[in-house]
């Protein structure tokens, strides 16, 4: 049985984190894309959690099925089921916090027979218009909600949110988020294995974007400190970037990364809901605007409050390594967030 217990917390730099939440309240939350391979698992975390006091899944499929089937869990979440464009200002109406994992999937190149065919730049046709769609109509009928984007590419997927809200003259850049959250889930979990740590209690910051080289785990404010050979650090920084791909190889044509991200949206939703119901130091990283880099967009350590983004705390100390990798990271994350931008300016 899924345990309703929070998990131990760890802290880095200022950086806590804790799974499931241990105050009570009652917030009304959405799942935009609760049919698919993210959307069922995190559905399900959503609804064992003692923050969420209703819980409204949407899709364009299987919805009504899928709030039945949760609906028997003994929590205390009312579930309801959306199905189609027409119930989504339904499912969206009096929401505190919208949860999108919406869209197509990252799959290998089965054609070629090339494992690695798909990028997360690859989703950006189809998603874009998913994206651009339930954010507008966010922006319409929940303005004031927190948005937490897990669609892909999040690169250019927080800029679309952004623009779109702004065009609608609600924009609020402390309620827009880009989770993040699995690269800082993996980061923990490979160097607990690489140094034989207990992974709950280890906690790597991770910066810059959501895809490939922008991904720029920060090991030298690892907590606990640990002490990781050049030739090693090298590795594990690469792996922790190209670990999507890690398991799109794994899944050989089944898909990619979604249980571990179901967990990672999880996580990320109740550090939001905690600190929304007045829970204070509550840190977690998402791919947001700011104002740390040359990049308009970014993700940093930030600290959560009851409206949002309370305080940006930046990049702190990197080392000479670190650096190096904010810096090559930024032609490739600033020319993604521009592909979001003038999507929404030429979409009729």
């Amino acid at each position: 049985m899924l345990s309703r217990v929070a998990r131990p917390v760890a802290t880095a730099a200022g950086l806590g984190r804790s799974f499931s939440g241990s105050s009570q309240c009652n917030a009304k939350v959405a799942v935009l894309g609760a049919s698919g391979g993210i959307g069922q698992p995190l559905s399900l975390l959503l609804k064992n959690s003692p923050l969420v006091g209703e819980l409204s899944l949407y899709d364009i499929a299987h919805t009504p099925g899928v709030a039945a089937d949760l609906s028997h869990i003994e929590t205390r979440a009312k579930v309801t089921g959306y199905l189609g464009a027409e119930q989504l200002p339904a499912a969206l109406k009096g929401c505190e916090m919208v949860v999108m994992p919406a869209g197509v999937p990252r799959k290998p190149d089965l054609c070629t027979a090339h494992l690695f065919g798909m990028t997360r730049d690859d989703l950006f046709t189809t998603n874009a218009s998913v994206v651009a769609d339930l954010t507008e109509a966010c922006a319409r009928h929940c303005p004031e909600a927190m948005i937490c984007v897990i669609s892909n590419p999040v690169n250019s997927t927080i800029p679309i949110t952004t623009e779109v809200f702004k065009k609608l003259g609600v924009y609020n850049p402390n309620k827009i988020f880009g989770v993040s959250t699995l690269d800082i889930v993996r980061a923990n979990t490979f160097v607990a294995e690489l140094k034989g740590l207990d992974p709950a209690r280890v906690s790597v910051p991770v910066i810059g974007g959501h895809a490939g080289k922008t991904i720029i785990p920060l090991i030298s404010q690892c907590n606990p400190k640990v002490e990781i050979p050049q030739d090693k650090l090298q590795a594990l920084t690469e792996r922790i970037q190209e670990a999507g791909t890690e398991v799109v190889k794994a899944k050989a044509g089944a898909g990619s990364a979604t249980l571990s991200m179901a967990y990672a949206g999880a996580r990320f939703a109740f550090s939001l809901l905690d600190a929304m119901n007045g829970k204070e130091g509550v840190v977690e990283c998402a791919f947001v605007r700011s104002e740390e880099t040359e990049s308009p967009y970014f993700s940093t350590p930030l600290l959560l409050g009851k409206n949002g983004i309370e305080k940006n705390l930046g990049l702190g100390k990197l080392s000479a390594f670190e650096e190096k990798l904010v810096a090559e990271a930024m032609s490739e994350l600033k020319a993604s967030i521009k592909k979001g931008e003038d999507f929404v300016k030429n979409r009729k």
